[in-house]
C-alpha cells in the first residue's frame, strides 16, 4: 500500500508547467551568460577568444586538467571540449602537456594570458555580485536558497542517470 496519494490532475499540469519552465529558464540563463560574457569581450577588444572559452578558462582557474576532468568537474559541458582546448592552445591561453603516465592523456593549464581572460571574467562576476546585492534582488534568502534548489534538481538528474538502466 502506498502512503503518497496521487496528485490530482490539476496539480500534476501545474507542476509540469512549472518544471519545463525552470528547465527553460536554465537554458536561456546559460545562452546569456554567454552573451553577457561575449559582449564584454566585445567591448574590450578580445576578439580572438569566445564565451565558451573564456568561462572555460575562468573555470580551470590555477588547476592543471585534463580534457576528461573538464567534463567530469562540471567546468565544461560542451561536446566539442577537444576543439575548444586545442584553439586555446594555439591561441596562447593554455599550455598543454603529455601525461607522463598515460601518454594518451594531455593535460592543460593556463598561460599568462589565459589568467588574463580569466581575470577579465572573474571582475564581470564580481561587478554582478555586488550589482546584484545593491538591488537586493533575491531577499532575505540571498542566492543560497537559488543554490540549494538546483543543487536538488542537479542531484535529482545525476541520480536519474545512474538508475534509470
Amino acid at each position: 500500500m502506498s502512503i503518497h496519494k496521487p496528485m490530482p490532475p490539476k496539480a500534476k499540469d501545474g507542476l509540469l508547467t512549472d518544471y519545463t519552465e525552470t528547465l527553460a529558464m536554465v537554458e536561456r540563463l546559460h545562452r546569456l551568460l554567454l552573451d553577457v560574457i561575449k559582449d564584454e569581450f566585445e567591448r574590450l577588444g578580445l576578439l580572438d577568444i569566445n564565451a565558451v572559452q573564456a568561462l572555460l578558462l575562468y573555470n580551470v582557474a590555477e588547476n592543471e586538467v585534463t580534457a576528461g576532468e573538464l567534463k567530469s568537474r562540471g567546468y565544461y559541458q560542451g561536446s566539442n571540449v577537444s576543439y575548444n582546448l586545442k584553439k586555446l592552445v594555439d591561441t596562447g591561453y593554455m599550455h598543454h602537456q603529455r601525461c607522463e603516465i598515460d601518454r594518451r592523456s594531455v593535460r592543460v593549464r593556463l598561460t599568462e594570458k589565459g589568467r588574463n581572460i580569466r581575470e577579465v571574467v572573474d571582475g564581470l562576476f564580481s561587478r554582478h555580485a555586488e550589482g546584484l546585492e545593491q538591488l537586493s534582488l533575491f531577499g532575505d534568502e540571498g542566492l543560497e536558497g537559488v543554490i540549494s534548489s538546483l543543487r536538488r534538481i542537479e542531484r535529482f538528474w545525476s541520480e536519474q542517470i545512474r538508475y534509470i538502466y
